[in-house]
């Protein structure tokens, strides 16, 4: 309407159709028009503008937009990288903690093994010392043939000629016999915690004796009548017994006189202490659990 009303006001003028009072207010109807038209350009001008610069932002907002969505996918692959180094080091974390563990029960097998190590050595740096200080104080007697001291089955085994100590066919000690298991004995009695046990041996030779069956009564009696001897030469009776192996144990052979004469003979087991033995302990557990 504006716009007619700019086309026609002048119009109206020129063909002098209007008076002057209505061509005044024709024209101040044109120039508010005008006004009205300038300000509406203007406001189309800056709502132009406006677009233009909501274009550009949403243009910067997309781009915006695109780069979050790219930064949220790298940060999701992250996320992702993590949680496997999470789950492997969680993995790592539960190996260390079995293998501290192990390690820490292989070092407490080995404190244990090298605690009874050192109670093995401990002992047989003992037994060691003791069959070193016999060795000496019998030396007098080893050196005149009269005993012999050896190691059998982990005993110490004092070894004595029968021929030394009885007649041929006799169970009752000579007096050289008396002396020497006296002179013996007087040694043992100041070994403190050990038992003894006397075995008698023979040789093969059938015995002729009314008074012996075998050889294995007349071993068992010369057996006891070491004991005996000991007995009274001051060995508790509580720390001494016998055996006899009569001919069935020889230490040589019994071809020939030499290796029959070796078989004739007296032992003097030191009985070991069987709690200082290794296994003792585990083989308690064992009598107590049965």
């Amino acid at each position: 309407m504006n716009r007619y009303l700019a086309m026609t006001i002048p119009l109206l003028v020129l063909s002098g159709c209007v008076s002057v009072g209505k061509y005044d207010d024709l024209k101040k109807l044109y120039d508010e028009a005008q006004t009205q038209l300038g300000d509406r350009q203007m406001r189309i001008g800056s709502l132009a503008a406006s677009v233009s610069v909501a274009e550009g932002e949403s243009k910067q907002l997309k781009a915006e937009n695109q780069r979050a969505r790219a930064q949220l996918v790298a940060l999701d692959a992250e996320r992702n990288r993590l949680m496997a180094e999470q789950h492997e080091l969680t993995l790592k974390m539960t190996q260390l903690l079995e293998d501290s563990s192990a390690l820490k029960q292989s070092t407490e097998q080995l404190r244990v093994a090298f605690a009874d190590l050192s109670r093995r050595k401990t002992e047989a740096d003992r037994r060691v010392a003791e069959f070193k200080n016999l060795l000496t104080r019998f030396k007098s007697l080893i050196d005149a043939g009269t005993l012999k001291v050896t190691i059998s089955d982990g005993r110490m085994v004092l070894q004595l000629p029968t021929d030394v100590l009885f007649d041929s066919g006799s169970a009752k000690l000579s007096k050289q016999g008396l002396q020497a298991i006296t002179e013996v004995t007087n040694i043992l009695k100041e070994v403190s915690g050990r038992r003894y046990q006397v075995e008698g041996h023979t040789d093969n030779v059938p015995i002729h004796n009314p008074q012996y069956r075998s050889n294995w009564e007349l071993a068992a009696a010369r057996g006891l009548g070491v004991v005996r001897a000991m007995s009274d030469a001051g060995v508790d009776p509580q720390l001494v017994s016998a055996a006899s192996y009569g001919e069935y144990h020889p230490t040589a052979s019994n071809d020939d006189p030499a290796g029959r004469k070796e078989n004739r003979r007296i032992e003097i087991i030191v009985v070991p202490n069987l709690s200082m033995l290794p296994g003792y302990e585990e083989l308690q557990q064992v009598v107590q659990a049965s």
